[in-house]
């Protein structure tokens, strides 16, 4: 039989697919083909069924999609350790906004989500939902980085550098997904930041358009139980009723935080099959609270992962953030089998990728998905014994790990080194935005 020919094949000693669930795979190979995947095969019958232009062999490590990072705001990573130690609404009205009223610009994010882009690449992450201003400069760092991403156009009450009102971002907003919506790399949200910052009738106009259009949103929302309290003073019912109330709360809504929940709260979720993203190191540096995280998922809830800002983190490493949230899950219930190694996977890829609406593309590695894929070498002493692989990458490997990133079937990482990212590049803006907050 003739091989036939594809673009690449990955021999691994593990792959851990995440469909089917808790299904490891020893000694077989990846195959990819025009960004898809073909399939997976022993190493001995692929090896022998293809001809790859590219063959790689992994002997040492695990194979598994590309982590999907449902939450953050990649351009503040140049406001890394800018402001920490501080409760969420003094670190918000006392250090970054007003740092952004300063600093925010298109180059500001450019060079922000660059950094932040390259970060995420290194430690394995392939898709990444944002929620930021000045869209357009976000989508021309994802396709010249060629990583995936969800793009958020902001919508507030108030002005910025970016938008006088609520009709100008809507507007702005809607312009630039007919820019980017077919970019094959990029999916197009609107991303009102929280329920407080945006106006009931500006809501109803983000209702209208998410129906009409198919289209996400993404939104903080019951993130600390001070803005519960402020909601129920102002407009007499919990932010999550008002979102109901005002047609925000559909089967594309991503709810992001959701520390203070309640068992109606719930019900609501449940009603309009929302998606929750879970930012467990954020919420835990903010003292926001505890989001019940297994008792969502025991309400059939999707649950996703999300780092959230570098300035509130203080990384955006997926792994680490897989950690946190299965430790602090068993916390939360008091159960020990809370968020089991594999489920704490699923929230960070497949979950994520469903959060999305992306779930047919990414978030697994099934037949026809698109090659998404995070090589981890485990031959380092804080993964040995190999007894259980599943267990040691959320529980035991750190993201320097990670050497080999593939996104749509394209190396963005290899071998370690950045493929389409320079880092000397990166390490000149960044110093020269460090002087510009000193003043220096």
């Amino acid at each position: 039989m003739t091989p036939i020919k594809i673009d690449l094949l990955i021999n691994c000693q593990w792959i851990i697919p995440i469909v089917p669930e808790n299904k490891i795979l020893h000694n077989c190979a990846l195959a990819v083909d025009k960004d898809r995947v073909l399939g997976i095969f022993p190493q001995v019958d692929a090896n022998k069924r293809f001809s790859a232009r590219t063959v790689k062999h992994l002997d040492q490590h695990i194979l598994m999609p590309g982590l999907v990072n449902s939450h953050g705001h990649a351009a503040m990573s140049l406001l890394r350790g800018y402001a920490d130690d501080l409760a969420l609404e003094s670190w918000l009205k006392d250090q970054i906004w007003p740092a952004e009223k300063l600093f925010v610009s298109e180059e500001f994010v450019h060079d922000g989500t660059r950094l932040s882009i390259a970060e995420m690449i290194k430690t394995g992450t392939t898709c990444f939902a944002d929620m930021y201003f000045f869209q357009d400069s976000i989508a021309e760092e994802v396709r010249n980085a060629g990583i995936r991403s969800q793009i958020g156009f902001t919508v507030l009450d108030f002005p910025t550098a970016f938008g006088e009102d609520a009709d100008d971002y809507i507007h702005k907003g809607l312009a630039f997904r007919d820019r980017w919506n077919d970019h094959p790399l990029i999916k197009v949200a609107c991303a009102p930041p929280a329920p407080y910052s945006v106006s009931d009738d500006a809501l109803k106009k983000i209702s209208i358009y998410a129906n009409e259009l198919d289209m996400p949103i993404h939104m903080h929302c019951h993130e600390t139980a001070n803005e519960v309290l402020e909601s129920i003073d102002i407009y007499g019912v919990r932010p999550l009723q008002r979102l109901n109330d005002l047609g925000i709360l559909l089967p594309q809504t991503q709810l992001v935080h959701m520390t203070q929940i309640t068992n109606n709260d719930i019900g609501l979720l449940q009603d309009h099959q929302c998606h929750v993203i879970h930012c467990p190191e954020s919420n835990l540096k903010l003292a926001s609270g505890f989001c019940p995280i297994s008792k969502l998922i025991d309400h059939g809830i999707n649950a996703a992962i999300g780092t959230d800002s570098a300035a509130s983190n203080n990384d955006l490493d997926m792994f680490g953030e897989m950690r946190t949230a299965a430790i602090v899950a068993k916390a939360v219930a008091g159960d020990p089998s809370a968020v089991p190694a594999h489920q704490a996977l699923e929230m960070a890829t497949i979950n994520s990728a469903r959060a999305m609406g992306l779930a047919d593309q990414i978030g697994s590695l099934e037949i026809n998905k698109c090659a998404d894929i995070t090589a981890i070498d485990l031959d380092h002493l804080n993964t040995l014994p190999m007894n259980n692989p599943t267990s040691h990458i959320v529980y035991a490997m750190k993201s320097s790990q990670v050497t080999n990133v593939w996104c749509n079937g394209q190396a963005v990482l290899k071998n370690g080194e950045l493929k389409t990212i320079d880092p000397a590049m990166i390490r000149e803006n960044t110093e020269r935005w460090r002087r510009k907050f000193l003043g220096v």
